[in-house]
C-alpha cells in the first residue's frame, strides 16, 4: 500500500486516562444533555443556539469567547440553551489549508497530530471546567469521536460527510443529538436517508472492534443551503423550505421531527453579516406558524470576538482564520433578538 507509517498515535483510552473528566464535570454534562434532549423530544420549549467561531484556532480567544458567552447565557437561560461551537477539525475542499486544531494546535507550525489530539481534549475540557458549557464539534473523522465524546452535547455531520456510510453508522451509536446537514447539492432526500440511518441500530466495524448500536432517536436535520451545478449558492431557510422539510419528515415517519437552521454557509452566500437577518426571518417563521415553532428547534451561528476573517500570518487573535464570522456586538444583538422572539412565539 502507498502508506508510510510515521508513529503510533495515542488511543482514546490513553488520552482520557491522562486527562480524565471529574465526577462533577460528568454530572454537569449529563444535566446539559438532558436539557437539550428535552428540546428535541418536544418536552421543552427552549430554543437551542449552537454558536461560536468557524474553527477553534487558538485556546486563549476561544476561552475568552466562551466566558463572555457564559455571562450572556445567564440572562437568557429561561428561553435559550447555548452550546458553544468548539470546532477542532475543518474539512478542506481541496485538502489544502488549515485543517483545524486537531492537526495543527498552532496554525503557524507544521501539523502534529499527537499534540493536536491532546490540545483538542484540553480545550473542550477547559471550556466545560471554566464555563459549565458542554460543547459542540463536527464529526469529520468518526474514528476520533472517542477523544471528545464525554464532553460534547451536540455533534454535527457536515455536508460533504452526510452521505458517508461510516458517519451514518457511527451517528447511530452517539448518545447526544446529531445534526445531519443537507449535502452541498441540496438534496433533502439524501439528508433524510442519513437521519433514518442514524435513528436505527447496526452492527459494524469501528476502531478495530465489531460494535452494535441501538440507534440515536435525536438524529435530525440541519439546513445549510446548497450549490447548483453552476456553483451558485441557494438558500433553504425560508418559510416554504421549512414547511416542505416538515412534510417530508412526516412521510418518512422519523422520530422527533426537528431541524436546526445554519445561518451561514450557502444560506448566507458566505456573507457573514446576513446571519442576523436570516436568524430574524427564521424566528419570524416560527412565530407565524405553530407547526414550525415545534419543528425548528434552533440555529447554528458562526460568531467570534472580532468580525470577519484574517489570514494566519496577520496574528489577529479572536478573528476567524477560516470562514468569516459575526463579531461580539452583533452576537449580543442576535441573541437578544432570538430571546425576544421566543417570548412572542405561541406553541
Amino acid at each position: 500500500m502507498g502508506f508510510t507509517l510515521l508513529h503510533r498515535l495515542p488511543s482514546a483510552e490513553e488520552v482520557r486516562k491522562e486527562y480524565p473528566l471529574s465526577e462533577k464535570l460528568t454530572e454537569i454534562k449529563a444535566k446539559r444533555d438532558a436539557e437539550i434532549k428535552a428540546i428535541f423530544k418536544g418536552e421543552s420549549k427552549k430554543f437551542l443556539l449552537v454558536i461560536g467561531p468557524c474553527s477553534a484556532d487558538h485556546e486563549d480567544p476561544v476561552l475568552e469567547y466562551c466566558h463572555r458567552l457564559k455571562e450572556v447565557a445567564k440572562d437568557v437561560e429561561d428561553r435559550i440553551i447555548i452550546v458553544p461551537r468548539i470546532y477542532t477539525n475543518k474539512p478542506r475542499t481541496t485538502g489544502e489549508g488549515y485543517k483545524g486544531m486537531l492537526h495543527q494546535p498552532d496554525p503557524e507550525k507544521r501539523p502534529n497530530l499527537t499534540e493536536g489530539i491532546y490540545a483538542i481534549r484540553k480545550l473542550h475540557m477547559k471550556v466545560l471546567e471554566e464555563t459549565g458549557f458542554s460543547t459542540a464539534d463536527e464529526m469529520l473523522y468518526p474514528d476520533n469521536l472517542s477523544y471528545l465524546s464525554d464532553m460534547m452535547s451536540y455533534v454535527a455531520v457536515g455536508a460533504r460527510s452526510v452521505e458517508n456510510q461510516q458517519h451514518r453508522l457511527v451517528a447511530s451509536g452517539i448518545d447526544v443529538p446529531v445534526g445531519m446537514k443537507n449535502p452541498t447539492s441540496g438534496d433533502l432526500g439524501v439528508m433524510l436517508n442519513s437521519i433514518y440511518a442514524g435513528q436505527h441500530g447496526y452492527e459494524f466495524i469501528f476502531r478495530e472492534w465489531e460494535v452494535k448500536t441501538d440507534g440515536n432517536p435525536y438524529t435530525h436535520a440541519i439546513m445549510r443551503g446548497s450549490q447548483n451545478k453552476h456553483g451558485q449558492m441557494l438558500a433553504n431557510y425560508h418559510y416554504e423550505d421549512l414547511k416542505l422539510l416538515h412534510s417530508l419528515y412526516e412521510k418518512k415517519e422519523l422520530l422527533h421531527p426537528a431541524v436546526i437552521v445554519d445561518t451561514n454557509h450557502c444560506n448566507s452566500g458566505k456573507k457573514y453579516k446576513e446571519q442576523l437577518r436570516i436568524a430574524h426571518e427564521v424566528m419570524h417563521s416560527r412565530k407565524y406558524s405553530t407547526e414550525l415553532a415545534h419543528f425548528v428547534k434552533g440555529l447554528m451561528v458562526e460568531s467570534y470576538l472580532l468580525e470577519g476573517s484574517a489570514k494566519v500570518e496577520e496574528h489577529i487573535l479572536g478573528k476567524s482564520i477560516t470562514d468569516p464570522c459575526i463579531g461580539w456586538d452583533d452576537t449580543l444583538r442576535l441573541i437578544s433578538n432570538i430571546y425576544d422572539y421566543q417570548s412572542q412565539t405561541k406553541y
